[in-house]
């Protein structure tokens, strides 16, 4: 059996990493909460006021997950932000690309996506709707965070007893 694809856009991954971008950056600007932001777009979207309007139930699930994967862990995906971008703040950078940046380093954390799609799909929100150089920055870092993954995963945790591979092979 063949998997169907989506018949429109806006049903989309891409559409609903959109829309989870619009919360965010929204809830930031707006200085409201991510849910309130969130429900407040869902009933624009339900009401047809929406350019999100026409996405599938399976793709609003989706970017809810989105917004609550990063809500979730927000000081983890913010403090390997810090470390990864190097000669930019947080509020010396477009709003639109830092939150672009934390949904995708949200989802490449915590999501089951491989990377290529994720960035992919990053860089394309940051072009529409950043700044020239978006894309080209987001992919930048997105890249030298994916670069940084495998390190950091292979490190124990603070307090965590299992010895290295270095003391293993001592």
């Amino acid at each position: 059996m063949t998997r169907r694809r989506e018949a429109t856009p806006n049903s989309s991954r891409r559409a609903s990493r959109e829309f989870a971008f619009r919360v965010l950056f929204e809830s930031a600007q707006g200085q409201s909460t991510t849910q309130d932001t969130l429900q407040r777009a869902e009933g624009a979207m339900r009401g047809g006021d929406d350019a999100y309007a026409s996405l599938s139930p399976e793709a609003l699930d989706f970017a809810r997950s989105l917004v609550n994967g990063y809500n979730d862990h927000r000081d983890e995906v913010d403090g390997l932000l810090r470390r990864t971008i190097q000669g930019w703040s947080f509020n010396q950078m477009a709003q639109t690309d830092l939150n672009v940046l934390r949904l995708a380093t949200s989802e490449l954390l915590y999501g089951n996506q491989s990377a290529p799609p994720v960035i992919e799909s990053a860089v394309r929100i940051a072009r529409k709707f950043g700044g020239d150089e978006s894309g080209r920055f987001v992919n930048g870092v997105l890249a030298s965070l994916v670069r940084a993954l495998p390190a950091q995963d292979s490190r124990p945790s603070p307090g965590d007893e299992r010895p290295t591979d270095e003391e293993t092979a001592e």
